[in-house]
């Protein structure tokens, strides 16, 4: 009884071992076969992506997947890093691999202009020179909206404005940051005003007419400031910094 016991412990070991050694064996198998075919970091897309997008905003619709060399499409990227400033070139569609190429500067996917943002539309406003950095806003920048308003009468006592300007018929308001500019058209510089010092900035010839990405409603309050008052831009960078000023009277510059 007790040989046949020790017997069946022994078999149960040996087949408990034998269970190990076979499990062990197919993942060092499965490793060796993965390693054989050079696995690679990619990002894969996982929601669909707008063409126009910018790099910065993309990182949460895609996932990094381990994949065969064999599986990957040549140019494909495994990280952002490098792509600050680009947008996407065309729609990416779930389950495609990112290329570098569909990352690409924003002047570059149409000459002059860049694409609409999902849910924006376009608006577009004649602006001199001087409202416009000199001539120097280009489609792909983020810029800042003014407007000014010169009014016949002082404003009245009673009506609907923000506080500390009544009594004033001049003021200047803060719109907007983060406006993207998506066209610029403006005639050539004047090459004889613009003769002189090699490192001089080009004269800008005559206004622009600058486009804008917008929602309908702001786009309304900006159509507003260029039918009634005059518009002026501001450009951002990466470390503007981003307030709400009150509206600027005269009686708030003096003060």
């Amino acid at each position: 009884m007790k040989t046949r016991l020790l017997g069946g412990i022994a078999a149960l070991l040996l087949a408990v071992t034998g269970i190990v050694l076979l499990v062990t064996y197919v993942q060092g198998a499965d490793k060796r076969a993965q390693q054989g075919l050079d696995p690679v970091s990619v990002l894969v897309v996982k929601e669909r992506i707008p063409a126009g997008t910018k790099a910065e905003d993309i990182q949460s619709k895609l996932k990094t997947e381990t994949l065969p060399q064999s599986a990957v499409a040549p140019g494909t990227i495994n990280t952002l890093t490098d792509q600050k400033g680009k947008v996407t070139s065309a729609d990416l569609q779930p389950g495609e691999q990112l290329l570098g190429v569909k990352l690409v500067s924003p002047k570059e996917l149409v000459p002059g202009t860049v694409p609409v943002p999902e849910g924006l539309q376009e608006a577009t406003f004649v602006l001199a020179p001087e409202r416009m950095l000199g001539g120097r806003v280009e489609a792909g920048d983020t810029v800042t909206v003014f407007a000014s308003f010169k009014l016949d009468d002082a404003v009245p006592a009673g009506a609907n404005v923000p506080a500390g300007l009544t009594g004033w018929k001049d003021f200047t308001e803060l719109l907007y940051h983060d406006v993207l500019v998506t066209a610029v058209q403006q005639a050539a510089p004047d090459a004889e005003k613009s003769a002189g010092s090699e490192k001089a900035v080009a004269l800008p010839n005559g206004s622009a007419y600058v486009t804008v990405a917008l929602s309908d409603a702001n786009a309304a309050k900006m159509v507003f400031g260029a039918e009634f008052g005059t518009l002026w831009l501001s450009k951002q960078t990466e470390k503007t910094v981003k307030s709400d000023p009150p509206t600027t009277t005269f009686g708030g510059l003096v003060q």
